[in-house]
């Protein structure tokens, strides 16, 4: 398993064509919207202590 998965489109315009950005892990540049952004894994499964607050 390599250390970067790569995303298949950008989550802003929809294109393919990304690079990945070397200054921070997870980091990604898409020429086609001038875009940058970041991934981050979180875990799977459900959250540890669900909320029961309604959200406003």
């Amino acid at each position: 398993m390599s250390e970067r998965m790569a995303p298949f489109h950008c989550p802003y315009c929809g294109e393919e064509s990304l690079e990945p950005r070397d200054e921070n892990p997870g980091a990604w540049f898409c020429p086609d919207c001038l875009r940058s952004f970041s991934l981050k894994f979180l875990g799977v499964g459900a959250p540890r202590a669900a909320s029961k607050e309604v959200p406003r």
